[in-house]
């Protein structure tokens, strides 16, 4: 019995088709380099990165959603009555016994609304469930707290306890870090700022351990904010 089968092809046909594509390749690399390649377009570094919020109003809900957005707890208190509300609410619902105060013009505040509080460094170190600072500035963009220690609350009150509670005003935010940073310096002077400048972007976090997300590794597991409206109201 003959069997027939169909002839393989020469390798010379495969050279042959091989040289095919790698001529047309070449050919489309040399078009292609009689051309110059345009020029990208020159960049404009005078202009601002981000568009900025057209009123104040817009720069407090811009902060409010980025401060929620990377964890933070957000109260906004339209007045000085409804502050103490939702600050006595907040400590009721989480049990907080020993909220630390410092800074004279918050313990005058607070003792005016009968909010209950720990004045002194009296079991700091044992009791240290909150505290309650102020802050320099907020930055919008990225959801920042800009806090320094310049105030009565120094360096440790805003680090060690377990929640981080913040009492600031609806003037104090800005668009972002380098405006806080020139807020700073008008106030205090190139040359006499704080010890210590904090920027605070959500609760206290890390993954350094087997990626497993642990809160309060090196500061609050928690940071509140009271945002207080102190713009002028509007005349008819």
């Amino acid at each position: 019995m003959i069997l027939y089968t169909k002839p393989r092809p020469k390798p010379a046909t495969f050279a042959a088709m091989s040289d095919t594509s790698r001529d047309i390749v070449l050919r489309r690399i040399r078009e292609s380099l009689r051309q110059p390649s345009p020029l990208p377009a020159r960049p404009d570094f005078s202009a601002p990165l981000h568009p900025r919020p057209a009123a104040t109003d817009d720069l407090a809900v811009a902060f409010a959603q980025s401060f929620v957005r990377v964890g933070g707890v957000f109260f906004f208190c339209e007045t000085v009555e409804h502050f103490y509300d939702q600050l006595f609410a907040y400590k009721q619902e989480k049990g907080l016994e020993n909220l630390y105060v410092w800074e004279p013009e918050l313990k005058k505040l607070l003792h005016d609304g009968n909010i209950g509080f720990q004045s002194d460094e009296t079991n700091f170190l044992e009791h240290a469930d909150a505290s309650l600072t102020t802050c320099e500035s907020l930055v919008a963009r990225t959801g920042s707290v800009l806090v320094g220690a310049a105030t009565g609350s120094g360096r440790r009150l805003s680090i060690y306890p377990d929640q981080h509670l913040i009492l600031a005003r609806t003037s104090q935010v800005v668009t972002d870090i380098g405006e806080g940073l020139k807020l700073l310096q008008e106030k205090y002077g190139a040359d006499k700022l704080p010890s210590m400048v904090s920027l605070t972007t959500g609760p206290s976090r890390t993954a350094d351990i087997e990626k497993t997300l642990v809160l309060g590794a090196h500061g609050p597991r928690s940071i509140v904010l009271f945002l207080l409206d102190d713009a002028p109201a509007a005349t008819t």
